[in-house]
């Protein structure tokens, strides 16, 4: 909103409301606790600060109040004009004074309790002019309920009032009721206004928004206006009147030659000519709607003549449209919008402001010198080249024309020449005979899809296939009798399976084991050796692989460790734990000579902790009884801001 955002007001409490929420919030906010043995100036102190913590949170509440709700003299006429139709205007100030005065009341009552309680001479008179005080502060409030109510239900309308911007581009749609406008604001829109067949359907201002030339459009649909006298108009037509008065706008007034909203054409031109003034100084354009039902061709002579009666008196032509149809809506919308852009400018032209602009702003116009004409130079050079270009671009040309395929139409261009009658149709065009162009065909055949068996060059491949066929036919490749398989196939044959059969035995031993890797456990005895090189003789022969130097001391398999003294094995100590190495000395055994100085210290120790828990009140290390559930220091006297999260 351009001036004042309604939305944000506070709500106001009733009176009753008003007094509990601040008297809460001096009783939260300040000490409680008072003796009569106190000074007498602390006391003083104390209730003269409950006093003026009282007044000064009324007074904040109340000033928030008159601050938040806009004056009818700040704000824009036509919201000040808008609230005045509403809720009027003397009471809405009355109301607003009202609670200033209690405010001031307030104020004076506080000032005079203060300078009382100055003079108290002890706790019980000093805690009555506290009561009177407050007591009479609560009594102000409760006469201002009926005010407060007011401001309470003028919030809540405020706040559902529509978002008008009156200083933005703004269509303004006004006439008899149930002509069209709802129905109208409904097509160029976003917006949603109620449409029924009677009158009075809209009852308020409703707001929609278009764009146009990448512009953001107001669009505001009023109530009907009957014709009768200002004073007679009841609140909502006066909302429709005081758009038209303050909204700088371009006003479309809709008329209903059918006469199906109940209203003559000659009541409709009567209001035209009674709420004319509020047009002045704003583009009008007058509309027909309904045209669906009766066109102007069709209307009768008095009719036609009440018309042409309206656009000599506008200097422009009625537009017609029809909502039902949506003929002519955008027409309206687009000459309607054009001639308030029009009118925005030539606004601005009469304004001030643009002497300002234009004084900085210098058009330089060229005039001739003389009467000789000096047409444009081109060199020859570029001219040449420029001719060869085109003779090379028609000789191109003209091979393309004797090469090409003449140009089939796209789907597009047939559907753009037939119009409504197109029915897209892709299967014409297939490489087909015309009686299997419109087959079904099946995506899978034979549990293979189809698509796998498409190949655009199957009948090529399968030539250059045969064709290899007949050369090595004829080379004579197939009548070789010759056997490929020499002597030592079958031997390398039979060797390939024992391999396969030794490794299904290994598998089946792991398979068995249930494991592929070597695991060896914490207790396991090392293993003793259990290949030799006779075993291995031995295994090769069963594969058939003769020939091993078993007898070379050189080979491989041959070759000893380098012969190294052995150690003797350490023998493990015994100790109390086993799980224990025997570097490591337990820390309670650090230090001592022997167990009986160690199960001394130990005697001692527990000794000292009895008397350390004896005076803690705990029965051992591991007692975590609390026997005090509410400790008094942590749960008397008042509560400070934020220390309620752990009651």
């Amino acid at each position: 909103m351009a001036y004042y955002n309604f939305k944000k007001i506070c709500v106001v409490p009733t009176s009753k409301d008003f007094t509990d929420i601040v008297l809460s919030k001096t009783q939260r906010k300040t000490p409680t606790v008072i003796h009569r043995h106190y000074k007498i100036s602390r006391i003083r102190s104390f209730y003269m600060r409950k006093v003026k913590f009282t007044q000064s949170n009324f007074s904040e509440k109340l000033s928030m109040i008159l601050t938040e709700f806009p004056k009818l003299e700040d704000i824009h006429p036509f919201y000040a004009d808008l609230m005045n139709v509403l809720y009027d205007k003397d009471h809405y100030k009355l109301a607003l004074g009202q609670i200033n005065t209690a405010r001031h009341l307030i104020d004076s009552v506080s000032k005079d309790y203060v300078r009382l309680l100055k003079f108290g001479d002890s706790l019980y008179r000093c805690k009555q002019l506290k009561r009177a005080a407050l007591g009479r502060m609560a009594t102000i409030m409760r006469r201002q309920n009926q005010s407060l109510q007011y401001l309470e239900q003028v919030r809540q309308h405020l706040s559902r009032l529509p978002t008008i911007d009156p200083n933005t581009r703004t269509l303004l749609i006004t006439g008899f009721p149930n002509v069209g406008k709802s129905s109208f604001i409904n097509k160029i829109t976003r917006a949603d206004v109620e449409v029924q067949p009677y009158a009075f359907t809209t009852k308020s201002l409703y707001v929609g928004h278009t764009d146009y030339k990448y512009l953001r459009w107001q669009v505001v649909d009023t109530p009907g206006i009957l014709d009768h006298p200002l004073e007679d108009r009841n609140t909502i037509e006066m909302q429709a009147i005081t758009a038209l008065a303050h909204l700088r706008s371009a006003v479309l007034y809709f008329l209903d030659p059918s006469e199906q909203c109940g209203h003559t054409l000659e009541q409709q031109k009567s209001l035209f000519d009674s709420i004319r003034p509020l047009f002045n100084n704003k583009p009008l354009i007058v509309v027909a709607n309904k045209m669906d039902v009766v066109k102007r061709s069709e209307l009768s002579a008095e009719k036609e003549t009440i018309l042409k009666s309206i656009e000599t008196e506008q200097g422009r032509d009625i537009l017609e449209m029809s909502t039902v149809t949506e003929e002519g809506v955008m027409d309206v919308k687009i000459k309607s919008c054009e001639m308030l852009l029009q009118h925005r400018v030539e606004m601005k032209y009469k304004s001030k402001k643009v002497d300002g602009i234009l004084n900085r702003l210098n058009v330089a116009v060229p005039e001739p010198r003389d009467s000789k004409t000096r047409p444009a130079f081109i060199p020859e050079a570029a001219l040449r080249k420029q001719k060869a270009k085109m003779e090379r671009g028609l000789e191109e040309g003209e091979e393309e024309m004797e090469t090409s395929v003449p140009k089939r139409k796209t789907e597009r261009e047939i559907e753009l020449e037939m119009g409504d009658d197109y029915i897209i149709d892709l299967q014409k065009n297939y490489d087909l005979p015309d009686d299997q162009k419109y087959d079904v065909i099946p995506e899978t055949w034979q549990g293979h899809n189809i698509a796998d068996f498409i190949d655009p060059d199957i009948m090529e491949k399968l030539e250059a296939l045969e064709k290899e066929e007949e050369a090595r036919e004829r080379a004579g490749f197939y009548d070789s009798e010759e056997s490929e398989v020499d002597e030592s196939y079958e031997e390398i044959k039979d060797l390939a399976g024992k391999i396969r059969h030794k490794k299904a035995l290994l598998k089946a031993d792991q398979y068995i084991d249930q494991t592929r890797k070597p695991t060896l456990g914490r207790v396991t005895v090392a293993k003793k050796r259990e290949r030799s090189v006779g075993r291995l003789k031995k295994e090769f022969e069963e594969l058939g692989v003769t020939g091993l130097e078993v007898d070379n001391p050189e080979a491989h398999f041959n070759r000893a460790k380098s012969a190294s003294r052995a150690r003797a094995p350490k023998r493990a100590k015994v100790n109390d734990d086993p799980h224990r190495s025997q570097s490591a000395v337990p820390r309670s055994q650090s230090g001592m000579s022997d167990k009986i100085q160690s199960k001394k210290l130990q005697e001692l120790r527990k000794k000292g902790d009895k008397k350390t828990f004896a005076r803690f009140g705990k029965a051992g290390e591991s007692d975590r009884r609390i026997l005090e559930k509410m400790p008094k220091h942590l749960f008397c006297g008042k509560r400070g801001i934020g220390k309620t999260d752990r009651r």
